[in-house]
């Protein structure tokens, strides 16, 4: 007894949609939550499986997308990851993970290799705002959308947050709270987020001359977002004649250094005004708690997984910059220099 083939019109039909709308579902276009939903489970209790090989020969693409991140072990790019492949999951598209440890030479291959293997889309967020070169999958029209940092030359969708906003307003509360001699530890120089959040700082600290606020870059580091760099970063300024009585650090990881370098020396916030940018699940949990800037890093993947599929399904509206706000969290690490 021969068995019925179930096609896309049965699912339509099981689903209560059109065919056009189960395609869409299958091939990664664009299709609400509920009906991507409701053709899934159709699909499911008939047996209904789409032939990704014939498919991809058709499309002469795969429904793979890569997502190219400086650093996996970063928690803020590891929420970024998964709200990205929550929002691809929804149109049956895979995620390919790729890690550049901010090497150029590396994000390059990778981008060569999802020319190569004709991926459906890239995320990339950009090891270098003046180096990184999305011009070959741009050329051949492959959707590309960055995240959180944008080469400079990029005629690409793009996802960010306020990075000068954030820095001008952490560097701001440091300065309500008391603090005079304030830091910066930023990224390396030539990444938009270094350059952006430091610019933050110098705008606060503008804001307030006149006042006893040291405004050149005596106290400004730069370094490689990473444990050790912000750990290195501290030691040179705690080596000053005159060292900071505080320090705004420019990510998540590089303040764990920067703790770290605070008890090498016996200096313990807040008599050393500790704020990182970028939120860690135990900020609030080690004392003293650390004041940090909470960056939606879920929500700059969920946006910028929209926006690639928006691209992959055809759409061609303007290439447009989403910018999300940052949100400071107050806590214990800012709460002022001791008085005498």
């Amino acid at each position: 007894m021969r068995t019925q083939l179930v096609t896309i019109h049965d699912v339509a039909r099981a689903a209560g949609v059109s065919p056009a709308t189960v395609s869409r579902v299958f091939n990664g276009g664009k299709v609400t939550p509920a009906r991507a939903l409701s053709v899934q489970e159709a699909a499911a209790a008939l047996g209904f499986a789409p032939n990704r090989v014939a498919r991809s020969l058709r499309k002469q693409r795969s429904s793979v997308i890569a997502l190219i991140i400086p650093d996996i072990e970063n928690p803020f790019f590891t929420s970024l990851a998964r709200g990205v492949e929550d929002a691809a999951q929804r149109t049956s598209l895979s995620v390919v993970l790729c890690n550049s440890d901010e090497d150029t030479d590396k994000e390059r291959r990778y981008l060569e290799v999802a020319l190569g293997e004709q991926m459906a889309g890239v995320i990339v967020a950009a090891a270098s705002q003046d180096e990184t070169d999305l011009g070959p999958l741009t050329d051949r029209r492959v959707p590309v959308v960055a995240v959180d940092r944008r080469p400079r030359d990029a005629e690409v969708d793009a996802v960010r947050v306020d990075n000068h906003h954030g820095g001008e307003v952490a560097t701001r509360h440091l300065l309500r709270a008391g603090y005079h001699r304030i830091a910066c530890i930023t990224g390396p120089e030539g990444a938009s987020t270094s350059e952006e959040r430091l610019a933050g700082h110098r705008t606060a600290l503008r804001a307030a001359q006149g006042g006893p606020a040291a405004a050149d870059d005596t106290y400004v580091r730069h370094a490689d977002f990473r444990v050790d760099g912000g750990r290195a970063a501290m030691r040179e300024l705690l080596a000053l004649p005159e060292p900071p009585d505080a320090v705004f650090v420019a990510n998540n990881l590089m303040t764990i250094g920067v703790l770290d370098a605070l008890r090498e020396s016996g200096s313990i916030p807040p008599d050393v005004g500790v704020l990182s940018f970028g939120d860690v699940p135990w900020a609030s949990l080690v004392r003293p708690s650390l004041t940090a800037v909470e960056l939606p890093s879920y929500e700059l993947g969920r946006t910028a997984a929209d926006l690639l599929l928006q691209r992959m399904d055809g759409s061609v509206s303007p290439v447009q910059t989403v910018v999300l706000r940052t949100k400071l969290q107050v806590r214990e690490s800012t709460a002022g220099p001791a008085r005498a």
